[in-house]
C-alpha cells in the first residue's frame, strides 16, 4: 500500500518555506500577490497551530531577493532562517540537516510553499525525492510562478515524478481532521475566519 495514502497528519508532517521574499514575489505572474501572501501566511498559522516543525530557506537576502515576509517571520519569529546562494534549496547542507531531523522522528511527509514553482520549487523536490524516501506536497496556492503556463507546467513535471498537489486550506482541515479534535479547533476556526475568503466569512456569520 503506498504511503501517500495516509492523510497529512501533524505528526508525519514537516513544513518548509522557500524564498518567499519580496524580490521573488515581484515576478509571479501565476496568482494575484495578495492572495498569495495571504495563503502563505495561513500556511504558516495552520503549521504553528499543529505544532508542525517549519524551515524557512531563503537566497540572496541582501543583493537582490530582499528580506522574508515579515508577516510569516512574525508566525515563527525565533526560527533560524537558512540563507542559500543555490537556487536549489537541497545543494544546501543546512537544509538538508533540518529537514533529515524531522524526517527521523517519523515526519517524512514535506509541505512545501516556495517561489518559483518553475525553478526552486522543482530543483528542491526532484532532487529532494532522488536523494530520499520522503514525499513532497506542493502547496500549489501558497506559491507561485513567473506566468500562469510556468507555474502549471512545473506543477505537471512534479506530479509525473510523484510529487502531491495540496492548497493550503486543504492542508489544515487535513490536520484537524476531526471537529471534535477540540484543542485545535479553535485555532482553525480563527485561521479559516481571517484567511479563507468566503468560507471565512461563513464562519464568521456562524459564530
Amino acid at each position: 500500500m503506498s504511503s501517500k495514502l495516509e492523510l497529512l497528519t501533524p505528526q508525519n508532517s514537516q513544513l518548509i518555506f522557500i524564498d518567499q521574499q519580496p524580490q521573488m514575489a515581484f515576478g509571479v505572474q501565476s496568482i494575484d500577490r495578495q492572495a498569495l501572501k495571504n495563503n502563505v501566511v495561513a500556511l504558516a498559522k495552520s503549521a504553528k497551530a499543529f505544532d508542525v516543525p517549519t524551515t524557512i530557506t531563503t537566497v540572496e537576502t541582501l543583493s537582490f531577493s530582499g528580506h522574508t515576509y515579515p508577516e510569516l517571520l512574525a508566525v515563527f519569529p525565533d526560527n533560524k532562517l537558512l540563507e542559500r546562494s543555490s537556487m536549489n534549496s537541497w545543494d544546501d547542507q543546512n537544509v538538508r540537516d533540518a529537514l533529515a531531523v524531522n524526517a527521523a522522528q517519523g515526519r517524512k511527509k514535506v509541505v512545501v510553499s516556495g517561489l518559483w514553482t518553475e525553478v526552486c520549487n522543482l530543483s528542491f523536490a526532484l532532487s529532494c525525492l532522488k536523494d530520499t524516501d520522503y514525499e513532497i506536497y506542493m502547496v500549489a496556492d501558497a506559491s507561485g510562478g513567473t506566468s500562469v503556463e510556468a507555474h502549471e507546467y512545473a506543477m505537471d513535471r512534479m506530479i509525473q515524478v510523484g510529487v502531491v498537489p495540496v492548497t493550503w486550506q486543504q492542508v489544515l482541515l487535513e490536520w484537524q481532521r476531526d471537529w471534535a479534535r477540540k484543542e485545535t479547533y479553535d485555532a482553525t476556526l480563527d485561521i479559516v475566519k481571517a484567511h479563507s475568503g468566503a468560507y471565512g466569512i461563513g464562519a464568521d456569520y456562524a459564530y
